[in-house]
């Protein structure tokens, strides 16, 4: 069995289990394991599979990070400032629709996986008033959570894309920054736009409850703006930031009347099915590497007479699929971009925009497992609007680049 039949197997077989309703780490293991199965299966594949997913640093900062950003949203839902934040925005703004959308934008500027379980709740709460359904609302948080990924410095896969290509990061921000616009459109098209706003009358806020609600709002910013200067200023890993953030807000919380349970915070956060599902998903992607799938993949296409940028362009698509991570198809695709042309800025931009579209529309991206898990929606009907807004960025993004310096390559 040729090596895309086998992925196109595995990946109906996930997708089956999700029609099911099975959860999406049951779902996604199975798959890896019909991998395994069809790759010449050795229990020591699995077995180096499970110890390399124990021992690698960024599964634990990425699983304690995501543990203490549910904390956080904690710390901030129990004590009310979410819910004065999202007053404050309402005012702020001239609808609340801009609120669901500008919201889990601004917080996509976090660089951490968690983010998105920090920004599902304030779509929660932004979205009450409105005729919307748990499907449009995960909808909503995961797509508007990722739109900076062609534009912000800080985002890892952009940092880690940079470095292997030999391209600078303004530069390629510059070159793609274009796309970033044209998500929000889309998004705001296909998820905002249907959602009606109920008729109901807001009442005034005294001027003591809009003090309360500006400060409820710089409140529940503040930890999102500390963790990217820890991160980024002093280069602290993301738990660790994380944790600093989540145990220094429990007193400012106290020192602005907002008090919480230290034990509903910590023993809260423990979201044992969520947490399974991440597990199962950083196992598949181990079991991806062992059995050497993602070695065959790269092999395959460079082997082929298509043009350079399609065949870029279909390994960082797949690859994207496969691992739901930036940095999973930044560290496969980018040494190939690098070997074929180092520096070379439309290739750099072909591997990354087609690599975030795989991981856009796939169950192995945690983000969209913590979304779906959230709002308990449904998989499919969550990510419908989502494809097709990835499909026409895609459609736009082809069409720029053939003109623009694609011919001469064809």
């Amino acid at each position: 069995m040729t090596i895309f039949i086998i992925i196109a197997v595995a990946m109906a077989i996930a997708l089956v289990l999700l029609r099911l309703r099975r959860p999406i780490g049951v779902a996604i293991m199975v798959a890896g394991l019909f991998i395994w199965a069809m790759t010449g299966p050795q229990i020591s594949e699995l077995t180096q599979a499970l110890v390399q997913m124990a021992s690698l640093p960024r599964n634990y900062d990425l699983v304690i990070a995501l543990y203490l950003v549910i904390c956080l949203e904690i710390e901030l839902r129990k004590s009310g400032c979410l819910a004065g934040m999202v007053q404050a925005l309402y005012r702020m703004f001239s609808g609340p629709k801009f609120t669901l959308a500008v919201m889990p934008a601004f917080l996509g500027l976090l660089p951490s996986i968690g983010g998105a379980r920090f920004s599902a709740p304030i779509v929660e709460e932004a979205s009450k008033g409105m005729s919307v359904t748990q499907e449009n609302k995960a909808a909503i948080n995961f797509w508007f959570r990722h739109i900076f990924e062609f534009s912000s410095p800080i985002i890892p896969g952009m940092i880690l894309a940079c470095g292997i290509a030999g391209v600078k990061v303004g530069d390629l921000i510059i070159h793609l920054g274009w796309l970033t616009v044209l998500a929000f459109i889309l998004g705001w098209i296909f998820m905002i736009r249907p959602v009606k706003v109920d008729a109901v009358e807001r009442t005034l806020e005294s001027s003591e409850e809009m003090h309360r609600h500006n400060v409820d709002f710089i409140l529940s910013l503040a930890p999102v703006i500390a963790n990217v200067i820890l991160m980024v200023a002093f280069n602290l890993n993301a738990s660790v930031a994380m944790g600093i953030v989540v145990v220094a807000m429990i007193g400012v919380l106290m020192a602005f009347n907002r008090h919480v349970s230290i034990k509903e915070v910590f023993v809260g956060a423990l979201d044992y099915k969520m947490f399974a599902n991440i597990l199962c998903i950083l196992l598949f992607i181990q079991i991806l590497d062992t059995t050497g799938l993602l070695s065959q993949i790269v092999s395959a296409f460079e082997s082929s007479v298509l043009p350079v940028p399609v065949i870029i362009g279909c390994i960082a698509f797949i690859v994207g699929v496969l691992t739901g991570i930036s940095q999973g198809h930044v560290a496969i695709v980018m040494p190939i971009v690098a070997a074929l042309s180092m520096g070379d800025l439309d290739l750099v931009g072909v591997a990354m925009v087609f690599g975030v579209a795989g991981q856009m529309i796939t169950p192995t991206h945690v983000c969209l497992t913590i979304t779906v898990d959230y709002f308990k929606s449904d998989f499919f009907k969550t990510l419908k609007p989502v494809v097709m807004a990835e499909a026409l960025l895609l459609v736009a993004f082809i069409a720029v680049s053939y003109l623009t310096w694609g011919k001469a390559l064809f």
